[in-house]
């Protein structure tokens, strides 16, 4: 939880995050208890309720997060490494100033699964195509048969060139 208050707009939510916990403890207990009177099916629909509001909001940010990752990979130029490595090793400190997260909280929330390997992935490839669409526009292709770092993987520059024309043949 600490490393989500680093995060900017977590800051404030510490108390939200212990009443989820709370919440969440006090709705399993009556849920299990069964036979419940009208007062407490009145408390456990509040609470339930009160425990998908502050769900949402911790999603909300973790969404506000997430949009933060394309700029840090804007302002980095070592495409040819995995976006952990670039994180966790080469520019630690530009991480923490786009996004709020020291690299120890950056591995907290990797161990913690907040970061889908797969859709990760997919999601940085989609960006670096966009990237060089727009830079090849302009005449630019500085990254020319360099290989393509991933969120956690590196794929060759032939293997990300014939990915690339095989998604434009498909449109």
């Amino acid at each position: 939880m600490k490393a989500l208050m680093n995060i900017e707009g977590f800051r404030n939510l510490n108390q939200d995050i212990e009443t989820i916990i709370n919440k969440s403890d006090s709705i399993k207990k009556l849920k299990v208890k069964g036979d419940l009177t009208p007062k407490e099916k009145i408390r456990l629909s509040e609470e339930e309720r009160e425990y998908k509001s502050l769900r949402k909001q911790i999603q909300e940010k973790l969404i506000k997060f997430a949009t933060r990752i394309p700029i840090f990979m804007y302002l980095t130029d070592f495409r040819e490494r995995s976006l952990k490595d670039v994180i966790t090793q080469l520019e630690p400190g530009l991480f923490k100033k786009v996004t709020g997260l020291t690299v120890k909280d950056f591995e907290l929330l990797v161990s913690l699964g907040v970061f889908n390997s797969a859709l990760m992935n997919d999601a940085v490839y989609k960006f670096k195509r966009y990237e060089d669409s727009s830079l090849s526009y302009t005449g630019i292709n500085k990254h020319e048969g360099e290989d393509v770092g991933l969120y956690d993987t590196v794929i060759r520059s032939d293997e990300y060139i014939a990915a690339y024309e095989k998604v434009d043949e498909s449109q």
